[in-house]
């Protein structure tokens, strides 16, 4: 059984690194943040300028790792992860979470509670734009990449992870 997860685990993380790399040129997570700090700003009225659901989600993964930055982990996360957790949120017009949900975990409570506690630290996010709502609310999903230490990063602004 630990095999077939060692195994199991060791192709996610492939394919992980394999999304990471078709992304373009190698960044550093700083190189990253600027580049979504570039392209999605809040307005004084607390709504993202993000038009699409992609720069949303960078805009949000960008703030719960400055929120919980003592919680991240800034080089290249680990070949082997201790655990890849997916989390269903919802978000409404006025940047309220709403719900969270674990829907790929890896029976690693720890983690599982880390994940979910990064959330909701961050909230209240800012405001969707318009155009991203469905019945005034959005549905996001979002990956952590957990290292050995218990620190992560947010797949959508995480670096590639290393290949050994």
């Amino acid at each position: 059984m630990k095999l077939q997860l060692v195994v199991g685990l060791s192709t996610l993380a492939a394919m992980l690194a394999a999304c990471s790399t078709s992304h373009g040129p190698v960044e550093s997570r700083s190189d990253s943040s600027a580049r979504v700090e570039a392209r999605v700003e809040t307005t004084r009225d607390g709504t993202s300028t993000a038009r699409t659901l992609a720069a949303y989600k960078e805009d949000l993964a960008q703030r719960i790792c400055e929120t919980n930055s003592t919680k991240v982990y800034v080089s290249r996360p680990q070949a082997l992860l201790r655990g890849v957790i997916v989390v269903k949120f919802v978000v409404d017009a006025n940047g309220k979470l709403i719900s969270s949900e674990i829907t790929r975990g890896n029976r690693d409570g720890a983690i599982e509670a880390t994940a979910l506690a990064s959330l909701r630290s961050t909230a209240p996010f800012p405001k969707p734009a318009s155009n991203l709502l469905r019945n005034g609310r959005v549905e996001l999903s979002e990956t952590w990449l957990f290292n050995n230490d218990g620190r992560f990063q947010i797949r959508s602004i995480a670096q590639p992870q290393m290949s050994e």
